[in-house]
């Protein structure tokens, strides 16, 4: 009983954040996207920064090992996204690099790739500690995945930004988004089995995301931006990147908590 109340906590806390995401990028947001990648800078930044390294520092595996992980996380998406260009440019047999995409063949940028495997590691996480508050009390539990949804929806709103932005459709960019929002089942499960083990590696998972999470806005995101240069772009940039980090300050406390 208590491990289909994981699975089904984790399926709806996951689904319905994607959904509630998905309600505002593509209902309210989407004419703004290319400026809107912004506000997916901060979000993505304070996710990483204020949520996810914060605590896996607190947690008993030190600091020098979370950031000795964050650096080896940050050159694997390096070579992630070296590969996937590499891969990209021979399959189309052109040399494509940025967000310049082309919707009806899929978009270029491997961004898209990256961004869902750094949202795919967080929600791994989001899955055994939804799992570690079942084991705790049933209640704790569900309290749990309501504080998940908070959390998860500033990022998943950024997320649709950076998608529709690359170049995908708006069914691909949520379908992608949905299927890493399973992940949080996969550690649901594993939690409920191993959830000793699954605590120790807990602080590099999330550091690994963080990794991701950070690569993706200084590497690609950033870069894109400083192509305007008009004043008004520089403060609107600006103003909504701070905006992803109020949200995502707002939207409640970080794992664990």
């Amino acid at each position: 009983m208590v491990l289909a109340s994981i699975i089904a906590a984790n399926i709806a806390g996951g689904l319905l954040s994607v959904l509630a995401a998905a309600l505002i990028a593509f209902a309210v947001l989407e004419r703004w996207v290319p400026r809107l990648v912004s506000f997916a800078v901060g979000a993505l930044l304070g996710v990483a920064l204020l949520k996810l390294l914060p605590e896996a520092i607190a947690s008993q595996a030190g600091a020098q090992a979370v950031f000795g992980t964050l650096l080896v996380g940050l050159l694997v998406f390096f070579l992630l996204e070296k590969l996937a260009l590499w891969r990209h440019s021979h399959g189309a047999g052109e040399h494509a690099h940025g967000h310049h995409a082309h919707a009806a063949a899929g978009p270029a940028s491997p961004v898209g790739a990256l961004i869902v495997l750094g949202d795919s590691l967080h929600n791994f996480v989001d899955g055994v500690l939804i799992a570690a508050a079942f084991l705790t009390d049933p209640a704790l539990g569900w309290t749990t995945a309501v504080a998940v949804i908070a959390h998860e929806v500033p990022q998943e709103v950024g997320d649709f930004m950076i998608l529709l932005d690359a170049g995908y459709t708006r069914r691909r960019a949520l379908m992608l988004n949905a299927l890493s929002s399973l992940a949080s089942v996969a550690g649901g499960v594993l939690g409920y089995f191993t959830l000793h083990s699954a605590q120790h590696a807990l602080p590099y998972i999330l550091a690994l995301a963080a990794a991701g999470f950070i690569y993706i806005a200084v590497a690609d995101l950033i870069p894109n931006l400083h192509r305007r240069f008009a004043v008004k772009d520089a403060l609107s940039q600006v103003v909504l990147i701070g905006l992803g980090i109020l949200v995502v300050v707002v939207a409640g406390p970080g794992h664990g908590h």
